[in-house]
């Protein structure tokens, strides 16, 4: 092989390796995105999208992420505080997503008027969690509203700059490093017993508590 061959497949293997190089640092800044508290010296401006033809999407929907927001609040007396607003306003930002992305949940950083917010995506077609949950979630409608509340409160606490962890008990507890999704969800479930129970319950471990507390305790 002679010294311009050499070459040609020196330079195509560099490239070849520096496009599997860009593409891992891409898949891992979308899993795991730079988080940052929000800005909260005022009332965070949010918004709710309608979802209305997403597959599995109900107008009740709105609610459990309104109930999610609540949740972050309390966690946080006079630290957190929400206020409705536009689409074009908002610096959190929450959507109904089909299956097309494959992911359950995401959370996208986004900035507003030079200020850092989120795009929340909620897919609310619970099929996406695998024939064992869709299957119960079917039959029992109170377990099926009860994860799409989780799955929003998890992905607001991205919102609002927490990481994931490894405490299966918390709400920011990362599924891919194992434990049992169905109890994770079921325990929850145990919890309430009529859909309004939701607004009360809010699903927010004491770690969680204290995570969001010190982020937002210099307001």
């Amino acid at each position: 092989m002679n010294r311009r061959v050499i070459t040609i497949v020196g330079v195509t293997a560099a490239l070849g390796l520096l496009v599997v190089v860009l593409g891992t640092l891409r898949v891992a800044a979308q899993q795991y995105p730079i988080l940052e508290k929000l800005d909260a010296k005022d009332p965070i401006p949010y918004f709710i999208a309608e979802g209305t033809g997403e597959p599995g999407y109900r107008a009740s929907d709105r609610e459990l992420a309104q109930w999610a927001l609540e949740a972050w609040r309390r966690s946080s007396p006079g630290k957190l505080r929400f206020r409705p607003a536009s689409e074009k306003e908002a610096l959190v930002r929450i959507y109904w997503a089909g299956p097309e992305g494959g992911e359950y949940g995401e959370m996208r950083p986004i900035v507003v008027g030079g200020q850092r917010g989120a795009a929340v995506y909620i897919r609310p077609d619970v099929e996406g969690l695998g024939p064992d949950i869709a299957e119960r979630a079917t039959e029992d409608g109170l377990l099926r509203d009860s994860i799409v509340y989780l799955t929003c409160l998890h992905e607001l606490g991205h919102a609002l700059g927490l990481e994931h962890t490894r405490d299966f008990r918390d709400i920011m507890f990362y599924f891919g490093y194992g434990g049992d999704i169905v109890e994770y969800f079921e325990r929850y479930r145990r919890q309430v017993h009529t859909r309004k129970d939701i607004a009360m319950v809010s699903g927010l471990s004491d770690a969680d508590v204290k995570s969001i507390q010190a982020m937002y305790s210099g307001k």
